[in-house]
């Protein structure tokens, strides 16, 4: 009985105890007005995260991905992206980078933006040699890719701070890398990235799909590629005088925006752009021409001590056209080295963004100097240096008939000299006929005095054409020769503490040994020219002027060439040397004065020769003027 009562007692507890906690309970419950708060602080702790996730795609916001299929968040981001709200719900919202590589080029696509934001070229090194690292020609944000997208509902949006869905597949070797800017499951602007193995060619398309409801397609999008362009070489004025934007325009034709400070040219119905540094090339192209184009280009190179990271400032401008209500662009990117040959085997006129000289001094460069070089350097696989020096010989020994024919008029004018000086004499207060007598002179004897000048004239193409191949020849970078660690670039013995205006802060050997040989050059030939040519009343006093080039010519050799490559100093060192030889040859074995004094005595006993063009018409402008000035002495 007690029991019963004891487990009655523990029944009748613990209800109680139970009712007591209810009763708590009940009365510490959060008041009807306390629950509206709280929900409403929740809700705007959602509503802040929406618009902060929104906000990530907006120009200049930092990425937050956004929640699949949560529809608050949706309709937020439609009040910023409108029709492109559909890409702030997937997970590619975010900051992330695709990377594909081959055997040439390290790739680096970005989700924000969809634009190749690092390009590394694989076994090139800098311009430290040695430093083991590797040429960077987008990296840090120097390069840029933005489309500017019109919608229906008047919305200005730019591809760049927009988040794209990559995909990556391969069809063989090729890597085929899909960036989709989604307005929906099925409707987007895709870049399409083709790497082929060992390639620097990357196929790259560019289309829409379903878009024509969410973009203003009446007009054309504005798309804008820019680059600042790294140094990537010893001398950042050097380099900088090669970098500039080339183009090819009109179906065939090329140009470029120029070196000045400030540059823009608008081309029409371009085929491709190329941001050209002096040794590397970012190249786009398109297989449908842009109808027009606005390219600029800005110096950044003001003062190379304080300047040493960019050169240039490029920047284009294009138009891409609607077709039936979508995009469809077919394009390529070339991310790789300026070198002719690798250039000229893609077959799209690429090579012409080489700076080989125009008219006859390109046809020289691509037709006798690229071959012949390439023939020496890389089928008989000889070192850069020798190959230089071998090449300069070939070309000498080649116009060696032209020095001839150049050396022999001059000591035919030698031979005539006291005859001239003679006439001069006579005919000193008669200046017109003393021309026409001296012209009789030269016709009995046979010699033609522009004889001299001609041949000179004649090689004057290959010494300008030199001054455009060494720069360009992209098979010099980093090669060494002697004390010269790069031929492409100057080749310093001695670094200064300060900076020589015009000259720089080094001294380059090679430049000097090529002034030492052209003054030598200059020396032994002035006398030869002095005697051959006579002054003429009226005319500048040429033996004057040879006298102070003498010592101008070297000097400017060595300010001009002090940051040029190594390897146009030896060669012009070497074809001043050769020059020299020649000459030397010539005079002791095939010129006798004596033999040319009594051939011109025997040419004088025959019928002169009848006169060339110019020859008589220069005969008939003194005897018009002797006439003129005749009939005014008469009046």
């Amino acid at each position: 009985m007690e029991e019963k009562k004891l487990d009655l007692n523990s029944i009748i507890g613990f209800i109680l105890i139970f009712g007591i906690l209810i009763w708590i309970m009940y009365q510490n419950k959060p008041s009807e007005a306390q629950i509206a708060a709280e929900k409403a602080k929740k809700e705007l702790v959602a509503q802040k995260d929406a618009q902060t996730k929104a906000a990530a795609l907006s120009p200049n916001a930092a990425p937050i991905a956004a929640i699949v299929g949560d529809s608050a968040q949706l309709a937020l981001a439609q009040k910023t992206l409108g029709g492109f709200a559909y890409s702030a719900t997937l997970a590619s919202a975010k900051e992330g980078f695709t990377t594909i590589e081959n055997e040439k080029v390290i790739l680096k696509i970005a989700n924000k933006g969809g634009f190749i934001v690092e390009a590394t070229l694989k076994n090139l090194e800098k311009f430290q040699k040695g430093s083991g690292k590797l040429v960077e020609l987008i990296k840090n944000n120097n390069a840029n890719l933005n489309i500017q997208l019109q919608t229906t509902d008047n919305r200005t949006l730019n591809t760049k701070d927009l988040y794209f869905e990559p995909s990556l597949t391969k069809i063989g070797a090729d890597q085929i890398l899909s960036m989709k800017l989604k307005a929906g499951a099925n409707e987007f602007l895709e870049y399409k990235y083709i790497l082929k193995p060992n390639d620097y060619m990357i196929g790259f398309d560019l289309r829409s799909q379903g878009l024509n409801k969410v973009l203003n397609t009446a007009k054309p999008l504005d798309l804008e590629w820019s680059m600042k362009t790294y140094r990537n070489e010893k001398s950042i004025s050097y380099e900088d005088r090669y970098t500039d934007i080339r183009y090819e325009y009109e179906e065939g034709k090329n140009n470029s925006t120029g070196l000045g400070k400030d540059t823009e040219d608008n081309p029409i119905k371009v085929s491709y752009i190329a941001f050209k540094q002096h040794f590397f090339s970012t190249i786009l192209l398109t297989d449908k021409p842009f109808e027009t184009s606005k390219l600029h280009s800005t110096k950044l190179v003001v003062d190379e001590t304080i300047d040493t990271v960019f050169t240039k400032q490029l920047k284009a401008n294009v138009p891409l056209a609607f077709s039936n209500g979508e995009l469809n662009y077919k394009m390529n990117w070339y991310i790789g080295p300026s070198d002719y040959k690798t250039l000229k085997g893609y077959d799209k006129n690429l090579e012409k963004i080489i700076p080989l000289g125009w008219g006859i001094f390109g046809w020289i460069n691509m037709f006798i100097f690229i071959p012949l070089f390439g023939f020496l350097s890389t089928t008989l696989g000889l070192s850069l240096g020798i190959a230089i020096i071998i090449f300069t010989i070939l070309i000498k020994v080649a116009m060696s008939p032209i020095t001839f024919k150049s050396f022999l008029s001059q000591a035919k004018m030698k031979v005539l000299r006291p005859e001239i000086t003679e006439l001069g004499e006579k005919f000193k207060k008669d200046p017109m006929k003393k021309q026409q007598e001296t012209m009789k002179l030269y016709n009995k004897a046979g010699v033609n005095p522009m004889a001299g000048c001609i041949p000179a004239l004649i090689q004057l193409p290959f010494m300008y054409a030199s001054f455009q191949f060494f720069p360009s020849a992209y098979e010099l970078r980093q090669k060494s020769f002697l004390w010269a660690d790069d031929l492409s670039s100057f080749d310093a013995v001695v670094q200064l503490p300060f900076h020589i205006p015009l000259y720089g802060n080094h001294i380059s050997l090679f430049p000097i040994l090529a002034s030492i040989a052209i003054f030598f050059y200059m020396k032994m030939t002035s006398g030869d020219q002095q005697m051959a040519a006579p002054q003429q009343e009226g005319m500048p006093d040429m033996a004057k002027m040879m006298k102070y080039m003498i010592y101008i010519s070297p000097v400017m050799m060595l300010i001009f060439f002090n940051s040029y490559g190594a390897g146009l100093s030896l060669y012009n060192f070497i074809s001043n040397l050769i020059t020299i030889g020649i000459m030397i040859v010539i005079k002791r074995y095939f010129i006798d004065s004596d033999k040319i004094h009594a051939q011109i005595q025997e040419n004088k006993l025959k019928e002169p020769k009848k006169q060339g063009k110019f020859q008589r018409k220069l005969q008939e402008v003194m005897e018009q003027a002797e006439a003129e000035k005749a009939r005014k002495a008469k009046k």
